[in-house]
Order: structure tokens, then C-alpha cells, then sequence
């Protein structure tokens, strides 16, 4: 796989229907689950809003991909699993610092489903992540402690992908981990900004968008490969 970041836009400027995904390209849709938009047990803000952009996106991807949080009840990175702990407080766990969330998307229940309008039928893989119970996973490629791989890596190379487009939420977390270690693994990648939402907690989503950027993260819009 490639070591530089690919080339054919600037960071912050965008070029219309100027981007065609290949063969080898996958639309990675990142935990769009009923947890995460209006009513779930950790909403981010709008984030039903990302549906129909995935939706219009799918289309035109031969290639799709979706991860889904899925926690076991008393999962390390509930505040709950913490006597005296609250919800986005930070506690030191074995592999580093861990922000502590809401118990979201439990295992077998209505929070952890995906959203029921989303259009992916043609999808050809879904990756389960944060089943472990001691270690968060926020990334699509590997769990919080940087060693556990999901194996998506070896599934996307063995199928000859060689660019990513990450999508879904949030934007500050899952998004960013999962397109930062895409880059990490050798795929060219972009964020398709407006299929993205963000939590942003204390300053998240632009310190985000500041490490995507010096990984080689390309930020773009759904405009720049629909050309609408």
C-alpha cells in the first residue's frame, strides 16, 4: 500500500463532482446506530442527519462497509462500571486515557441496532467493535490499546482496496480513529465531511480535524464525488 497521503485535492478546498470512487474503493460507514442519533443513549447532535447523505453515497460504491458499536453490559468505558464516575469524566485505564460515556449500544438491544433508514443492502461486511469488555474501540482497524486488531485491515487489502471514504459517527471519535489508522495501514483516505457528526467535547472535533490533517486525512464533501 502506499505511504503518502493521495493528492487530488487541497485540505480545505473542494472540486465538485471532481472525485470518482474506483473498484477499489470502499464507503466505510461508521456506527450510524440508533445509540448514536436523536433518542439514543449517547445522541450526537444531528446525527440522523448523515443518513441520507450515506444513503445517496451507497449508490455509487461497489464496495461497502459498516462497523456497529457493540458493547457487553459493564463495558470499562461506561461511566457506570466506575463507583463515583460521571458520564465524559476521564479515568486512566491499562492502555491509556479513557473517557467515560453513557452505556450506549449494549449487546442485543434497541440502541445498538443500526438505523432502520439506512439504504445498505449491498453492503459486504459489517465489523462488531468494543465487544471486549476491558478495552473501547473506537477505530474500524483496531481497539483503544493500539494492539487488539478488528482484522479489517487484512479483509480491505486482500480484496485489493486501496482508498477509503469514512463516513458516519462521531466525527471527533470513531470517525477519526477509523480514518487516522486507514492512513496508518496504507490506504489513501478521505472524510466525507457533511456524512460526518460530531460529538465535541472540550474542543474534540477541531483537535480532530488537526490530526487527521497531519496523518494525511483528506477532508472533503458528498458534492465533490455526487457533483450535486
Amino acid at each position: 500500500m502506499p505511504d503518502t497521503p493521495p493528492s487530488p485535492l487541497p485540505w480545505s478546498e473542494h472540486a465538485v463532482g471532481g472525485i470518482r470512487p474506483a473498484e477499489d474503493a470502499v464507503l466505510l460507514v461508521v456506527d450510524v446506530q440508533n445509540g448514536f442519533v436523536d433518542g439514543g443513549m449517547l445522541a450526537v447532535r444531528g446525527g440522523a442527519e448523515v443518513v441520507p447523505v450515506i444513503n445517496r453515497l451507497a449508490a455509487i460504491f461497489d464496495n461497502i462497509v459498516l462497523t456497529q458499536d457493540w458493547h457487553p453490559p459493564g463495558h470499562a468505558s461506561f461511566a457506570s462500571s466506575h463507583a463515583g464516575r460521571k458520564p465524559y469524566e476521564t479515568v486512566q485505564l491499562d492502555y491509556g486515557d479513557q473517557v467515560l460515556w453513557p452505556e450506549h449500544c449494549v449487546q442485543g438491544t434497541a440502541d445498538a441496532e443500526l438505523h432502520a433508514d439506512l439504504e445498505l443492502t449491498r453492503a459486504q461486511l459489517i465489523i462488531r467493535k468494543g465487544f471486549h469488555a476491558g478495552i473501547d474501540s473506537y477505530s474500524a482497524f483496531e481497539e483503544a490499546d493500539h494492539r487488539t486488531s478488528t482484522g479489517l485491515a487484512g479483509y480491505l487489502q486482500q480484496r485489493r482496496i486501496r482508498t477509503v471514504f469514512v463516513t458516519g459517527l462521531a466525527t471527533d471519535f470513531c470517525v477519526a480513529w477509523t480514518a487516522m489508522d486507514a492512513r496508518k495501514a496504507g490506504f489513501d483516505t478521505y472524510v466525507i465531511e457533511d456524512a460526518t457528526r460530531a460529538i465535541d467535547l472540550d474542543g474534540s472535533l477541531a483537535a480532530a480535524w488537526t490530526r487527521m490533517q497531519a496523518c494525511g486525512v483528506l477532508r472533503i464533501q458528498s458534492a465533490d464525488i455526487l457533483g450535486v
